[in-house]
């Protein structure tokens, strides 16, 4: 996998995570000279980002990428994240993609037709020009924590989601995780089983089962098509920002995590985190209403695959009782706690499970908005030749996770293919 030592390509893609192989090995096939840059390892964010239990949320058999077909024995289970970012090298390696590691993209610019990509590599600064790039590196390398937490004492530990490892790097006391989408619930139960005491401040997040008559979520919600309404079609702008629903790949088929499943285990159900100071935290009274949106969200999810299974005349079993995603009618899991004195709680440790943004600030051209983020349309930018990957909603529903990575990667590739003037092959 070692490039060519030329400084001039007609493609550079700035990401080495499951995105960027993907165009890469796209681009391969049509013998397009390029290279992949990243500034760690391939699957940089995959190392770094997730703790030590982490389990992808898509089953194998869903989770490959353009080229490649599942060929383990256990499609229907979930990857760790040491297998996938295994899965990734070894995919690198088998279809000899060029990708430069170790390399930090310090700008992208254009002059003419042509973009100049300064990288810094082995401490010595180096120019590239190509005449296209494709931005790989994803949205989640900048924590995003409320301004607020700075108010709490140095003696509680503060732990992001990048940070935390396992349960055994918490030390005595309570936890309080903020945010209950995947990451939050997850880290939630894995505390709870290592018998910590867990608050868990909520957020609006919807949920969908693991299973249902007989199947994995996914692959409903693939049969349905689900999964491929485009960006542009959203009857509702707010959709865009939803996080992806709750829910789990620990086991060997996963499980269904809920709210209410984590307060039968122990959790304090609280409302969203409003605000903190040395000694107090306060909270929003809006966990009922987080409880009630997860479960409406799951039954209408349930309700569209009942019809479609109708519709289709399919010969599907009944679902299988499912404790954790039984509806919590009164919200009865939910707190109406509106404060926690830190001290009296005896909290020792916050994990903030509220996301990561992104810095764009190396690319100097026209293409971010007012908040940083890149502006595109299906991935492609106003400033010709420069695209973007790896986006949720990039250009569909499942442009967020791995499964859509294969027609993303098909349609820019197919885009740059135009624009170098090269025919795409079938």
């Amino acid at each position: 996998m070692n490039p060519t030592t030329e400084t001039e390509y007609d493609v550079i893609i700035i990401g080495a995570g499951h995105a960027g192989l993907s165009v890469s090995y796209n681009l391969a096939q049509h013998n397009i000279r390029h290279i992949v840059l990243e500034r760690g390892r391939i699957g940089q964010t995959w190392r770094t980002q997730r703790w030590d239990s982490f389990a992808l949320n898509t089953p194998n058999a869903l989770s490959v990428l353009p080229g490649d077909d599942y060929s383990g024995d256990n499609p229907d289970g979930f990857s760790s994240v040491a297998e996938f970012i295994g899965s990734l090298e070894t995919y690198a390696e088998k279809f000899n993609l060029p990708v430069q590691q170790q390399t930090n993209v310090l700008s992208v610019e254009k002059d003419s037709s042509l973009f100049s990509v300064t990288i810094m590599e082995n401490g010595v600064k180096r120019q590239l020009r190509s005449s296209g790039v494709v931005v790989a590196s994803g949205c989640m390398n900048e924590k995003k924590v409320p301004s607020f937490a700075k108010e709490i004492p140095e003696t509680i530990v503060q732990l992001h989601t990048c940070n935390y490892k396992n349960p055994g790097q918490i030390p005595g006391g309570a936890v309080l995780v903020v945010g209950s989408a995947q990451s939050g619930c997850q880290i939630a139960e894995e505390l709870l089983q290592a018998g910590k005491r867990v608050f868990l401040a909520s957020s609006l997040v919807a949920r969908v089962p693991r299973r249902y008559r007989g199947k994995d979520i996914f692959e409903w919600l693939t049969l349905m098509r689900f999964t491929e309404m485009p960006a542009d079609k959203v009857p509702d702008p707010r959709m865009l920002s939803m996080t992806q629903p709750q829910i789990s790949g620990i086991g060997p088929l996963g499980h269904t995590v809920s709210l209410q499943s984590l307060a039968r285990s122990g959790a304090t159900i609280l409302g969203r985190l409003e605000n903190a100071d040395s000694t107090m935290l306060s909270f929003q009274l809006n966990a009922a209403q987080h409880v009630h949106f997860a479960d409406e969200f799951s039954l209408t999810v349930k309700k569209m695959i009942d019809d479609f299974i109708a519709t289709s005349d399919m010969d599907a079993p009944q679902n299988e009782y499912d404790e954790a995603d039984q509806p919590d009618i009164n919200a009865s899991c939910a707190s109406d706690i509106a404060s926690l004195d830190l001290k009296k709680e005896g909290i020792g440790t916050i994990i903030w499970t509220t996301g990561f943004s992104a810095d764009f600030s190396w690319i100097r051209l026209p293409v971010l908005d007012k908040q940083g983020s890149p502006q595109h349309k299906n991935g492609i930018s106003d400033v010709e030749g420069l695209y973007f990957i790896g986006f949720p909603w990039l250009r569909t529903r499942k442009s967020g996770i791995i499964y859509g990575i294969r027609d993303d990667a098909k349609f820019i590739t197919e885009e740059l293919m135009g624009r170098l003037g090269t025919t795409v092959m079938p």
